[in-house]
């Protein structure tokens, strides 16, 4: 049971990876996050003392303070948010208590494409189908919650890297991007270090529907099914993004909590 305005690792876990999830505000020290420099899915680091920059990052939303043992720092920046009108808790045990959880994910700061304007800016081939929507759906839940896509002609996309300072995404000579026999949402999960058993499912699937090697996983044939209808149905790469946003959310709530049910028509039913 959490602590007055507190929620366990446990409880926030449950939500990392869903629409639900709270803006999660890293505050430890400088000393504290060098000492282990790897961050809590979704959270973005911010001093203690920059209350007025938490509270543009938060807005309407629900918050989740974060220092390294759950005490002072956490529970006074959010006992003087809530005090502004904000829905704010702090992590119970912080940062520590949420690495003593078995499979708790820790994202390296080191890997993080540098924001910019506030948010981190990817590029990819116009037209997604499969690992183009994945893997923004991966990097908005798990990794940057305001992250924004840019969609261009495949010719462009060196272009708008050179203007924009956007990082590429699944296209060739990229880092972010198919490597051995995995697609470039198994690349992401390994370099964001979010081995999950839940995105190991996931992944399995996308990487079956995305290089056409249905044999790996009987589910993928749904997948591509759902991601051809997607493309024909909206002609704006955005708009697509978007509405395959839920169809990824339902196949991480099946991959993490539903994957071991069965369905079928009860027997001794006719017609």
């Amino acid at each position: 049971m959490a602590a007055l305005n507190a929620i366990t690792p446990t409880q926030l876990s449950r939500l990392i990876g869903t629409p639900q999830a709270p803006v999660l505000i890293d505050i430890r020290t400088d000393a504290d996050f060098s000492e282990d420099p790897r961050l809590i899915p979704g959270s973005t680091r911010l001093p203690h003392t920059e209350i007025d920059a938490m509270t543009r990052l938060i807005g309407n939303d629900p918050c989740v303070i974060i220092c390294h043992k759950g005490k002072k720092l956490s529970q006074g920046a959010a006992s003087w948010l809530r005090g502004m009108g904000k829905n704010a808790e702090h992590l119970e045990g912080g940062f520590e208590g949420w690495h003593e959880q078995r499979e708790a994910p820790l994202i390296p700061q080191s890997i993080l494409p540098a924001p910019i304007n506030g948010s981190t800016l990817w590029v990819t081939r116009q037209r997604p189908k499969i690992d183009r929507i994945a893997c923004p759906w991966l990097i908005r839940r798990f990794v940057d919650r305001n992250a924004r896509f840019l969609f261009v002609a495949s010719e462009e996309v060196q272009g708008v890297v050179d203007h924009f300072d956007a990082t590429p995404f699944d296209v060739p000579n990229a880092f972010w991007t198919h490597q051995d026999s995995g697609c470039t949402f198994d690349t992401m999960i390994r370099a964001f270090d979010l081995r999950t058993e839940a995105l190991e499912r996931m992944a399995r699937i996308i990487r079956a529907a995305d290089t056409d090697q249905h044999d790996l996983a009987p589910e993928a044939a749904g997948l591509l099914a759902f991601s051809v209808g997607l493309s024909r149905q909206y002609r704006d790469d955005h708009a697509q993004l978007e509405a395959g946003l839920h169809l990824y959310d339902a196949l991480f709530r099946w991959a993490r909590d539903g994957f071991d049910e069965k369905h079928d028509w009860p027997s001794g039913h006719g017609a």
